[in-house]
């Protein structure tokens, strides 16, 4: 089995919030009869919208929404009918193989099929340094960055996905995909996010560590950081 991530986007009259419903009720059952499983949707709606302040931007225009799944095969000669299906339901997508590493699994709010997940998901799409050599960056962000991350923020979910490859020829020259899951006062409270409340010496010195590490690794120039609402949809396909 591999996994697949893809990036969404709207049509130009299409609002976001409406996007993300025909997703909703459109995309997990069509990429499920194709042969997907173990979908998952972000969408960008009116729930998240007061962690707007938390938007990076690199593409022009932004994701509107990402969809993961997985599939037996992602070779090109077996994705025909998934990337149809991705085709009819947005503006332009693009797609990447990813290997997916579970830091945290949500066990203190599980989804459930189909219903939105309990608090919300900021969804990275992050690059690294250009000048520094990949093995480097990988060691620290697995040997450093992880432990930092998971001891600066309140995340009930932490996922790390590294791009393998990229499955469309347009898709940005990202390296990783992350999605971490807060509680929604994270989304305005930073001391929330930080897991700080009330302490403003460990809300500095959690920011501080957490700056410190994503900046000797992650070119802040390339990135796509997307506060959004989690569905999974549990279909064996």
């Amino acid at each position: 089995m591999e996994k697949v991530i893809a990036a969404l986007w709207a049509t130009p009259d299409e609002g976001r919030e409406a996007f993300g419903e025909r997703l909703l009720a459109q995309l997990p059952q069509a990429l499920a009869d194709a042969g997907a499983s173990q979908v998952r949707l972000n969408i960008r709606d009116a729930t998240v919208a007061p962690a707007e302040a938390l938007v990076q931007t690199w593409q022009q225009p932004q994701q509107d929404a990402v969809v993961h799944f997985w599939l037996p095969s992602a070779n090109d000669r077996f994705r025909g009918a998934i990337d149809r299906i991705l085709a009819a339901n947005s503006a332009s997508f693009a797609a990447w193989l990813v290997c997916e590493s579970t830091i945290i699994a949500n066990t203190v709010h599980p989804p459930r099929p189909g219903q939105r997940t309990w608090g919300w998901s900021q969804a990275s799409f992050i690059s690294f340094q250009s000048e520094m050599p990949r093995s480097a960056a990988l060691a620290h962000w697995h040997g450093h960055h992880t432990r930092v991350a998971i001891e600066t923020q309140a995340n009930f979910e932490y996922v790390q996905n590294l791009i393998v490859k990229p499955l469309t020829t347009d898709a940005p020259a990202y390296d990783a995909f992350v999605e971490e899951c807060f509680a929604l006062d994270a989304m305005a409270e930073p001391q929330a996010f930080f897991d700080a409340v009330g302490q403003p010496e460990k809300f500095a010195v959690n920011l501080d560590r957490m700056m410190e590490s994503c900046g000797a690794f992650i070119d802040f120039t390339r990135i796509d950081i997307l506060p959004t609402s989690q569905f999974d949809f549990a279909s064996d396909g």
